[in-house]
């Protein structure tokens, strides 16, 4: 399986609670709830055809706790991503969990980086990341993450925590796809290439 990591981000890079004010108030944060203004039938139409590639999902420990308090309430068959993520094997990374009620899902601990490599060399589409921006930049410095999915909300929260830190791991990146819904959200999608490349400008050597 590719392993997709998907985000919703704002401008300055935060990825904590788009979704509610009360969604992730983790480190004291008060401003979530930042992505809801942007949403729009073009943004539901890209996020649920990236869903739809989904045969199973990865979650660190605090995204998942989220999760499953919130989605298994959600179980209209019609509506494509509860089925998909209430019905799909599900996997987190924990050192602390030891049990999980919402089933089916797997506890991941100890060697998180090898287990999740043996996950992807198992038969299937796509195992995709939703939120889990600590676990997610941990696999992109891994060099595990094969694409990434980023939802970009024209908003600068201002605080909160962010998908790349100052302290990452750069990476290489190529754009393979960027539209913009009428809201102004931008849907950036981009392949992993390893270490990033770097040059020297010369004034003149482009003109």
């Amino acid at each position: 399986m590719k392993l997709i990591l998907q985000e919703f981000l704002s401008l300055d890079g935060v990825a904590q609670g788009p979704g509610s004010p009360d969604e992730d108030i983790s480190d004291g944060f008060t401003r979530g709830g930042w992505l809801v203004p942007h949403l729009d039938e073009e943004f539901m139409r890209i996020t649920t055809s990236w869903l739809g590639e989904a045969d199973a999902f990865l979650f660190g420990r605090r995204t998942y706790t989220n999760f499953a308090r919130d989605w298994p309430t959600m179980d209209d068959p019609d509506d494509p991503a509860a089925a998909k993520l209430n019905g799909l094997p599900k996997y987190v990374a924990s050192q602390s969990l030891t049990g999980v009620d919402w089933e089916p899902t797997t506890i991941l601990t100890g060697d998180v980086l090898s287990q999740v490599a043996e996950l992807k060399r198992q038969p299937g589409r796509e195992l995709q990341i939703h939120g889990s921006a600590r676990l997610g930049a941990s696999l992109l410095a891994a060099g595990l993450i094969d694409e990434l999915r980023l939802m970009v909300a024209p908003v600068v929260v201002g605080g909160g925590r962010r998908l790349f830190p100052d302290s990452g791991v750069p990476a290489g990146l190529r754009l393979l796809s960027n539209e913009t819904t009428p809201s102004g959200v931008a849907a950036q999608v981009y392949e992993w290439t390893g270490v990033p490349r770097y040059g020297r400008y010369e004034a003149g050597a482009h003109s």
